[in-house]
Formats: structure tokens, sequence, C-alpha cells
């Protein structure tokens, strides 16, 4: 059964624009944590050269993201691939690019430090990875929302909660990833580009 979010659609767009000047023009594009799958089917139809392998660890986000991989019937859209990034032997080899949406701060940091680690392992020199959502940023006047929304994270699993821009590029590093920049988008969003040295 098909999920739909209301926040897909009003994003979708804005992280489009990024991805158009990031992903590279031919390849695979690994995206962890699909959710619903509604970013999958989207940008599978906007990049029809780029193979786009949606992934997840949740059974009824892998149901969703089968069914708009079904509904989409594109010959570049992948059947979903059950990934958990806590369990590295279900991750696939190798990946042109690597996109993840919304995820680290609705989990426990060690998810986080899975995911860098499994781009680290599966990029190639140059070859980016892709996260987008709410950071705090050092040095920059944080949004009232985005305050309120780390407290609400954290009252309902005190693992969760909005990270440090500054802590993620440290792990990043770690793991053969630089920041190659990043880029403001709408409700006090980021998307972060790294690039596998």
């Amino acid at each position: 059964m098909k999920i739909q979010r209301p926040h897909v659609a009003r994003n979708r767009d804005h992280v489009l624009a990024v991805l158009k000047e990031v992903l590279p023009p031919q390849g695979e594009v690994l995206e962890v944590a699909s959710g619903s799958g509604e970013h999958a089917a989207y940008y599978a139809a906007q990049f029809p050269d780029l193979t786009w392998q949606p992934s997840d660890c949740n059974p009824k986000a892998l149901a969703s993201i089968g069914a708009w991989v079904e509904d989409a019937n594109l010959p570049n859209l992948r059947a979903p691939l059950v990934l958990d990034l806590l369990l590295p032997a279900q991750a696939p080899t190798r990946a042109n690019a690597v996109l993840n949406m919304n995820m680290i701060h609705i989990s426990p940091w060690t998810v986080c430090e899975g995911l860098l680690a499994l781009a680290g392992r599966v990029l190639g020199p140059g070859e980016p990875l892709i996260l987008y959502g709410p950071f705090f940023v050092a040095g920059r006047d944080t949004a009232p929302s985005n305050l309120e929304f780390d407290e609400f994270l954290r009252s309902r699993n005190p693992a969760w909660g909005i990270r440090q821009l500054e802590q993620v590029a440290q792990a990043a590093a770690a793991q053969g990833l630089a920041l190659e920049r990043t880029v403001d988008m709408p409700s006090n969003n980021l998307s972060l580009i790294f690039r596998k040295e």
C-alpha cells in the first residue's frame, strides 16, 4: 500500500535542484532510508540515465516503496532493498552516489555513523554523499522551530535529535568523505554535499 507524506511534495523540487548539480550523469544512486518511496519514484523519473536503488529497514516503508516502484513502472527504478545500517553485511558494495533524507535526526547516532561508513565503502573518488534535513550549525542562530523540533524528538527518544553539522562532518571525514558545501533549503533545512576523497 502506497504511503503519501505531505512534506515530500513540499521539498522534492528543492532537493531536485541540488541533485541536478551534484549527481553524476550516469551510474547508480543508492537512496538510504527511502521512507514512503515517493522521492525514489519522482527522482528516478527525473534522471532516466541513473539507476535508482531505494532501500529501508522498516517493513511498512518497504511495502510502500514497492507499491510506488510498481506504479511508476520505470526501467531505472529498482525494487526496494532491505538495508539496516547497523548490519553492514546487508549493504551493496558499490554505488556512484548515496542520498539520505530526513533520517539522522530520527535515529540514534550509531545509525548516522553506519550511513557514513557505508558511503565511505561504496563510493569512489569524487562521488557524492548527499544528506538533507535539519542541522545545528556552530556560529549560526538556530530557528526557534528547530529548537522546538529537537526538544520534541528527544522527548520521543533520547537517542534522537537534530545533529551538529560539525559533528557529522568530522565523522564523515573519518570515512574519507570531505564536506564540499552546504546548501540552505526551505523550512530551516540544509543539504550537505560530501565527496569521497
